[in-house]
């Protein structure tokens, strides 16, 4: 596993896991030593950052790749990547957990399976839950956030909740949402475990989808319910993932769930990040497109966001 990142390059930056966004540019620091080490060459107020996933097979995630391997389009023009980095840095994560009644047979292997993301997760990651059905609470009232490390926390306070009524999953999303601008962690990450059905939210799913496409969030889903589970939509765990740059997982038993959960964690920990200054300020969304070279030896893929939106220019004041 790769060093963890060091402090000074956690506090220097603003990103989000598998997402771009227009951010402050860094201040530039010494030069670079070796391509797994962060390197910077902007002058520009504002970058946008990709965090980036490589894959030569779908469970085999490639670390060793230089930054003269990768290319960044934005709506098709290529552009100079700024920033490269290949570290597991911490991350601020969202627990999305389905209480409705539907939910009420699976309720320990949820909770099992997110004791296990957070086992695989880095141990400085920040956690938080929430939970719906008819409402959206959080999981963790009092502590707010804990670490990744404090497991059994996480397994108390959900072991806690008692599946019941309808479900708000639009709602507990928009939620979720708002709550990652409170982690302190550069990254962030929603992890939503549902059947993908809604019918008692006051938000829309076209709502929560023109929020995920403009927040700096990638979600992960985690489809768990029965083939005769009526309120099933695996539609919408594809839609949310698909435009936010995460994944989106089918598993059929408490095994599959286990894996799942554990595959997230570490994709989330084998990441690069790339950075770029954005070609246009127009306010417009931006579409992004990331290749990477074969190193002769490996067929290579990345995943990556499939776009952002682009702040606005403002005019200097007279």
């Amino acid at each position: 596993m790769r060093t963890r990142a060091k402090r000074s390059f956690v506090t220097a930056m603003t990103l989000s896991v598998f997402s771009p966004t227009a951010l402050p540019a860094p201040p530039a620091p010494p030069a670079l030593q070796s391509s797994q080490e962060p390197s910077f060459r902007s002058t520009s107020s504002e970058l946008v950052v990709l965090p980036v996933v490589v894959t030569d097979h779908p469970d085999q995630y490639v670390a060793d790749l230089r930054q003269e391997q990768f290319t960044v389009y934005d709506n098709g023009r290529r552009v100079g990547i700024d920033f490269f980095s290949s570290e597991d840095t911490p991350v601020t994560i969202g627990l999305v957990i389905d209480a409705s009644g539907s939910m009420r047979r699976k309720a320990g292997e949820v909770t099992a399976a997110a004791a296990a993301f957070s086992r695989s997760s880095n141990p400085d990651d920040e956690l938080f839950a929430v939970y719906f059905n008819d409402d959206v609470r959080d999981a963790l009232p009092e502590r707010g956030m804990l670490l990744a490390g404090d497991s059994t926390g996480l397994h108390q306070a959900l072991s806690m909740l008692v599946p019941e009524g309808r479900t708000s999953l639009y709602d507990g999303l928009m939620h979720a949402l708002d709550r990652l601008h409170t982690g302190t962690r550069p990254r962030k990450v929603l992890v939503l475990i549902s059947d993908g059905g809604d019918n008692a939210s006051a938000a829309t799913l076209q709502q929560v989808l023109d929020r995920a496409r403009s927040s700096s969030a990638a979600i992960y889903t985690i489809g768990v319910y029965d083939d005769m589970d009526a309120d099933r939509n695996p539609g919408v765990l594809k839609s949310l993932a698909n435009t936010t740059g995460g994944e989106r997982f089918l598993p059929h038993s408490s095994g599959p769930l286990l894996a799942a959960c554990q595959h997230i964690a570490r994709e989330i920990r084998s990441g690069y990040t790339l950075g770029y200054t954005p070609p246009e300020r127009d306010g417009g969304f931006h579409r992004v497109r990331v290749e990477v070279a074969s190193d002769g030896k490996r067929r290579l893929t990345a995943r990556t966001r499939p776009g952002y939106f682009a702040s606005r220019q403002t005019s200097e004041p007279r």
